[in-house]
This record gives structure tokens, C-alpha cells and sequence, in this order.
């Protein structure tokens, strides 16, 4: 500004003596929008225009106007990558070095990111872009996902100008728990009214970008779409899937092999890459029985009509911007924040609630289940030999440092004017990190030293506009540090060194070789010019460079908050953040509100009564108490007919608990507890027991602890917690309230027996 510009308004006493001044405000007309698709779980060989012959038309018509990077990597985790896309930072530098569900008292696991790391977003909005989030966040701590907040680490207050989605780490496609800026809605329509997860976050997106470009059609927008895709549950309608109906019968290792094909003939994979041998925990395919190759397929075929349906609903979402007249101008990246999931472990799952809970999958339920996968009833993941495929060439998947967790499809298609429309593929070395300042540079932003007075951190990616422009142009990076969970690794100078670190967890990982030990951890070592699929180890032939290569790892891990290394469970639990306003006892609930968050219910496992406060009509009422989660986890406290009961689902396992006593009217108490020593639940009527029920070793890992939608008073909503009812199914009395506190005593198995037999006695 020059000095004979003004720099505020001049005042006197009339408007006539008086100058009126405007600060100046951004008006980037012309600009490039910017759009963001960061798919979940997606392995690097599982998109068409990476080898797959999952269908994909709308992907591939993006890589053909753009260009495909096939030396991209992210973090191996969804949190961390997320974190490390909005800022540009690596991610235990902002905080996000575990997921956000378990934050711990260390700097790099703080679970939020730091006001000193502006996110893309914040930076685009401050230069006039409108900013827009849609989809899955999990960038928010546990006990901050609640209607108390604190919002400092919602999208809102992370430079996102308008947000719809769901907050936690995954979502029921059918049910999901949604969010419209800060505040909790519901769906628009019902499951039996054909909503779906997806096609709702497309059509939010449109109606956000329509709105925008009705007020202001010459603002640039930055949409990031996150949607749930293809994360477990895998859910979509049954006719996406039943198109892949015997696609999959040749199996994981024959699949693999015809991907590997068609990737190098299109280039993808380097001439000269070899592709490793199955390894032993991964099962033969050829040695299974019929039923278990049948089942399996089907895991498969829902999964591929899971990623097709997105890839049909992504289409919609180009024409829009088509029809806008704004997708020329506009740059648009896709990628996956980690490789292909093995969450659902050797056999697959109609329950990924039981690989959190540390619940074995059985192949008899998934066999009695199979009609049921993709649909209402089910929660379901793929087996882990379809994850290893899905990453092929490399080894093993989510959640570890090897290149099947961090190595992932990335496609960018910049605008219109700027190069990198050839539709080739880039063999530059890049990291997810690196997008930041990607998307400043091609908008023509520079990164400001200070955001709202605190200055900001170094920035750790490169831009990649050279390479996207160029397939000659160096590598964007030289070297590269990764840790997830204890497995490390590092990429310096064209050698990357990868560690067999492998933790202790709630999946059985002891089929895995490797060591748990971090003194213990064996280093392989691999040169990366020569070998793309890290099948060559030469760490025995090149010691000095594996030392090299641990000791630059180490300085790495200081310099970016890494240490200490947190690979043990039970540890991360031992230091975590204890909530900003723990639960008083009694915690007393209103009807009236919105679902209480899952994360704020105390957990009845650790002894809690939950007791419900009502006024029961003269037919002895009906209806939902309160009900968290749905016939995958939760539980239900119910009248049917006029008799309490509680209903329980462990991980699509059906438990009750009933009266045979009607209730009379007039004010009652009607609660239930579970009784761990005993292995059973009672039910309670103004303090005197009415039923008891066994209930499984275990309950409380399990249904009694989660729900995974909100608690609901009063009525239920969704999908059932059982099929004794459904919802909304409204308590046809009055509902005080519901209280959640401690027995004053312990209650024995000789304290229910008593109490029932006075019962009976007065029946």
C-alpha cells in the first residue's frame, strides 16, 4: 500500500467532512476451486485406473484428464493422514500421531492439531475461497464429540466455513449419526426409503456448491469430500453388488496375479518389479472348502459394488460442477488415506464391532450370515486376503509402515490452465504432505507466517506442481519418515528401511512374524530404483546403510514428536486424557435433547444401574426407555406390553432380559444392571429385582459399552437394537428422566435370589 493510500476513514462531524474507508477484502476472481476426494481404506490396486477390474469409470475419467502417481504414500492410519493433508505437516508434528479416539498426554498424540497449523482450509478462506467439508472427519478427541463440545476441533473451527458428516471413524451407510455444522441431525430418509450414506453426502455437496455459486459465481470453493467409502461397514444396495456375482470365484491369489498383469502393461508397475509370494498366514485359496470360497467371494463382491456405487455417485458430482460451467477450473485430487484393511481378519466379519472389542469372527455365523452381507442386518468386512490383494504389489496393509499401508492411488487433475493433462503416469516420489502446498501454489496462495497472531510452523511438503506437470521432473522428496503403531520405516536417498514391528492388539497378529520387542525389531532394507514392490531385501548385504538409515529414522522421530513410541494398547489406554467433564454419579438425563454422543454414556460394564424414572399408564405402557446403538452393538431398555425388558446386542449377537411381571400404573422406577461376577443382567422395579437373565462373559467389552449411535430417550431411531420392536416405538407414558449411577452396594447372586423369591411371594 503507498502512502497516499488511506489507511482508515477519515471523521467529522457531517458526512460531507467525512471519508469512508473499506478495509480491503480478497476477491481471488477467477481463481481455481479446489476439490479433495480422500477415499478410506482403498488399496492402491483397487481403482480401474490402477490395475483393478473393479469398475471404476468415473476415477479413470479423472486419471485420463490428469495424471496417476504411483510412488505416493500417506501415513498408514486415517486420522494421521487426514491431519497431514489439511495442514502439510507430518503428522505427529500437529498432534495426530495415533487416532483421535485415544489421545494421550504427549505432544504428538494430543489428538489435536495445534493453532500454529493452519489448515488449508483456513488459509484458503482468509484469501476469499469458500470453504466447505462434507463426509468423514475423525479429527476431533472422544470426549470433545459431544452437544458440550468444546468445537475447537470441529470443522468449523478448522477453517471450514460450512460442514455435513459424521464425525467418528466410521458409519453405518445405512444409519450413520450426521452432523450439519455443529450440530447433530437426522438422515433425511429412512433405509426402507432407499437413503444411503453416499448418494446423501454427494447430494449435500451439490446443494453446497449450487448455493455458493448462486450468491457468488466468480468465488473459488475448496471442497474436501470424505465420505465413508470403502471403510467397513461395506454396505450398498444389493443390485451394485450382485453385478460382481462370481467375479471373485478364482480367488485372492489369482486375482492378484491378473492385477499385477494389467498394472504393468499400463505402466503402473515398473517393468522388473517382482510380486511376492502369498505369505503363509494368508490362506490358500485352493485349499479352502466350497463354502468358505463361496463366502468369501461374496465378502469380495459387496466390497468392489461398494467402491462402484461411490464411483456412480462421484460421477454425479462432476456433472454438477459441469454443469455449473466450473469443472474446467477446477483442481481436483483423489487418494486413499491408507492402504487396503485387514481389520476383518482371516475370515472375514458380518461384525467389524468384534475386531474392536477383540471378538473372534466365526465362520459358521459368517456363513449363516451371508445373504445378510451389505445389507441392513450387517456390519461387514472383507478377510485379509483380499486386503493383501487389494495392495497389490506390495506387502501387507493398514496400520503398518510396509508399502501396502502407506503406499495409495493418487490421481490429480489440475485446472484447465495449468499443465498435466496427458492422462501418464508419475513415478516422483511424494507424500501426502506434500498436497498442502500443491493446492496453495496452484491457486496462487502463499503461505502466511501468522494466523490470528501465532506464528506458524514449517510447513514439510513439497510442491508437487513440477511433477505433475513434468513426468522427468525430480522427485518431490528425498526422505521420508513413517511410524504407526511401533512398525517403522524410512525412505532416504532411494532406500527405504522398513522394520518387522509388530504390536500388540486386539487383532490376533501373532500369525504375523515380526517382533514385539522395539530393541528386538530386525530392519530390512530395499533399494527403491530397482525394486518397486519391496521384494528384494538387501539388509544383510548393506548393514552400514541399515544403520545409516535407523539412526536418520531416529533423528527423524525427534525432530517430528514421534517418541515415545506407543505400540502397546494398554499403554495408550494407562495415558490417556482423562474427559474435561467427567461423568458426576448420579448422571441425570432429560427428554428432550438430541442423542447424547456414545462417547459420554457411562459404560453399564463397570457396574453403572441405569434407571428410568417414569409414569406408567393404566395398560402398563409400551414402548422405548432409552436405547444407544442397533442391532449390530447396543442396548435397549423397553416395555413390551406392559413388562420391562432388556434387550442387547453384542456385536449382532441377540440377549434379553425380561420380566414376567407387569408393571401398574403410576410413578415407577424401572432399571437394569449387569452383574460381571455373576455373568448376568437384572432388571429392577423401584429397586426390587424382577428378573435376572444370564448373560455372556465378555458383555461388557461389548454391548454394553458402545452403541455407536447416540442415546435416545424416550424412542429409538434408526435401525432396532432386536427385532421385539420398531422403531420409533415411543413410550406411551411420561419419561422423567433417566439416571445412571453406582449400586450402593454389591449385589450378589444371593441378594437376586432373595429378592426374586419375595417376589414371587407376592405374586
Amino acid at each position: 500500500m503507498s502512502a497516499a493510500e488511506p489507511t482508515g476513514p477519515v471523521i467529522g462531524r457531517t458526512m460531507a467532512d467525512s471519508v469512508a474507508w473499506h478495509p480491503p477484502r480478497p476477491r481471488p476472481a477467477g481463481a481455481p476451486n479446489v476439490l479433495v476426494v480422500l477415499l478410506d481404506d482403498v488399496g492402491f490396486a483397487q481403482l480401474g485406473c490402477f490395475g483393478s477390474d473393479i469398475a471404476t469409470p468415473t476415477m479413470d475419467r479423472l486419471a485420463a484428464d490428469g495424471v496417476r502417481f504411483n510412488r505416493f504414500h500417506v501415513t498408514a492410519l486415517c486420522s494421521p493422514s487426514r491431519a497431514a493433508l489439511l495442514t502439510g505437516r507430518n503428522h505427529h508434528a500437529v498432534g495426530m500421531g495415533m487416532l483421535t479416539d485415544l489421545p494421550t498426554g504427549f505432544p504428538g498424540y494430543s489428538a489435536r492439531i495445534p493453532r500454529s497449523a493452519a489448515t488449508v482450509a483456513r488459509v484458503l478462506r482468509d484469501e476469499g475461497w469458500s470453504t466447505m467439508c462434507v463426509g468423514k472427519w475423525h479429527l476431533t478427541p472422544r470426549d470433545e464429540r459431544s452437544a458440550a463440545g468444546p468445537f475447537d476441533t470441529w470443522p468449523l473451527a478448522q477453517g471450514f466455513e460450512r460442514y455435513y458428516g459424521f464425525i467418528h471413524g466410521d458409519a453405518n451407510q445405512w444409519t450413520p449419526t450426521l452432523f450439519r455444522d455443529n450440530s447433530p441431525v437426522a438422515p433425511p430418509r429412512s433405509p426402507e426409503e432407499g437413503y444411503h450414506l453416499t448418494e446423501d453426502l454427494v447430494d449435500e455437496s451439490l446443494r453446497m456448491l449450487v448455493d455458493q455459486h448462486n450468491a457468488a459465481p466468480e468465488k473459488p470453493f475448496f471442497l474436501y469430500f470424505a465420505p465413508g467409502t470403502a471403510h467397513a461397514p461395506h454396505q450398498v444396495p444389493p443390485e451394485w453388488s450382485d453385478a460382481y456375482a462370481g467375479r471373485f470365484d478364482q480367488g485372492w491369489e489369482r486375482w492378484r496375479e491378473e492385477v499385477f498383469a494389467r498394472q504393468l502393461a499400463a505402466g503402473i508397475v515398473p517393468e522388473g518389479t517382482v510380486l511376492s509370494e502369498r505369505p503363509e498366514w494368508i490362506p490358500d485359496w485352493e485349499a479352502l472348502s466350497d463354502e468358505e470360497r463361496r463366502l468369501f467371494a461374496r465378502f469380495q463382491e459387496v466390497y468392489a459394488g461398494f467402491l462402484t456405487h461411490f464411483d456412480h455417485h462421484l460421477g454425479r458430482l462432476l456433472d454438477g460442477l459441469e454443469a455449473l460451467g466450473v469443472l474446467d477450473n477446477t483442481m481436483v485430487v483423489l487418494s486413499s488415506d491408507n492402504g487396503a484393511s485387514a481389520e476383518g481378519g482371516p475370515t472375514g466379519s458380518i461384525n467389524e464391532h468384534r475386531f474392536g472389542f477383540g471378538v473372534p469372527d466365526s465362520l459358521e455365523d459368517n456363513l449363516a450370515g451371508i445373504d445378510e452381507i451389505g445389507g441392513f442386518r450387517s456390519y461387514n468386512h472383507y478377510p485379509w486376503g483380499w486386503a493383501w490383494a487389494g495392495n497389490t504389489p506390495f506387502r501387507l496393509w493398514k496400520r503398518y509402515t510396509w508399502l501396502g499401508g502407506t503406499r495409495t492411488p493418487l490421481i490429480v487433475k489440475p485446472p484447465a490452465t495449468a499443465p498435466g493433462h496427458d492422462g501418464g503416469v508419475r513415478p516422483q516420489l511424494a507424500h501426502i504432505i506434500d498436497l498442502f502446498p500443491t493446492i496453495l501454489e496452484t491457486c496462487g496462495v502463499t503461505m502466511p507466517e501468522a494466523v490470528d497472531g501465532v506464528v506458524q510452523q514449517p510447513v514439510h511438503g513439497h510442491s508437487m506442481a513440477e511433477a505433475i506437470a513434468d513426468a522427468g521432473a525430480p522427485d518431490v522428496r528425498t526422505t521420508q519418515y513413517f511410524e504407526m503403531l511401533g512398525s517403522r520405516s524410512i525412505i532416504h536417498d532411494g532406500w527405504k528401511a522398513t522394520t518387522d514391528h509388530v504390536s500388540g492388539g486386539v487383532l490376533a497378529e501373532e500369525v504375523l512374524p515380526g517382533s514385539r520387542d522395539l530393541a528386538a525389531d530386525r530392519w530390512s532394507l530395499f533399494r527403491l530404483a530397482d525394486d518397486f514392490a519391496e521384494a528384494d531385501d538387501l539388509a544383510d548385504a548393506h548393514p552400514d546403510v541399515v544403520r545409516e538409515l535407523e539412526e536418520a529414522w531416529w533423528a527423524e522421530a525427534e525432530r517430528h514428536q514421534v517418541l515415545p513410541i506407543q505400540d502397546s494398547l494398554q499403554g495408550r489406554v494407562l495415558a490417556m486424557e482423562p474427559p474435561l467433564w467427567p461423568q458426576p454419579v448420579p448422571l441425570v438425563l432429560h427428554p428432550g435433547g438430541t442423542a447424547l454422543a456414545d462417547e459420554a454414556v457411562p459404560s453399564l460394564a463397570l457396574g453403572a444401574l441405569v434407571e428410568a424414572d417414569v409414569t406408567v399408564p393404566d395398560d402398563g405402557g409400551s414402548g422405548v426407555l432409552a436405547a444407544i446403538g442397533d442391532w449390530s452393538n447396543g442396548w435397549a431398555l423397553v416395555v413390551l406390553d406392559g413388562r420391562p425388558t432388556m434387550l442387547l446386542n453384542t456385536t449382532s449377537t441377540a440377549h434379553a432380559v425380561r420380566s414376567d411381571v407387569r408393571l401398574t400404573a403410576g410413578r415407577h422406577r424401572v432399571g437394569f444392571r449387569y452383574l460381571a461376577a455373576e455373568a448376568c443382567g437384572v432388571l429392577l422395579v423401584d429397586g426390587a429385582v424382577v428378573a435376572r437373565g444370564p448373560l455372556p462373559d465378555g458383555m461388557g467389552a461389548s454391548g454394553l459399552q458402545i452403541g455407536g449411535g447416540g442415546l435416545r430417550l424416550g424412542h429409538d431411531d434408526g435401525f432396532p437394537v432386536s427385532d421385539d420392536y420398531a422403531p420409533p416405538f415411543p413410550w406411551t407414558g411420561t419419561l422423567h428422566t433417566l439416571t445412571f449411577h453406582q449400586w450402593p452396594k454389591p449385589l450378589t447372586a444371593d441378594d437376586v435370589a432373595a429378592q426374586l423369591a419375595a417376589l414371587l411371594r407376592t405374586e
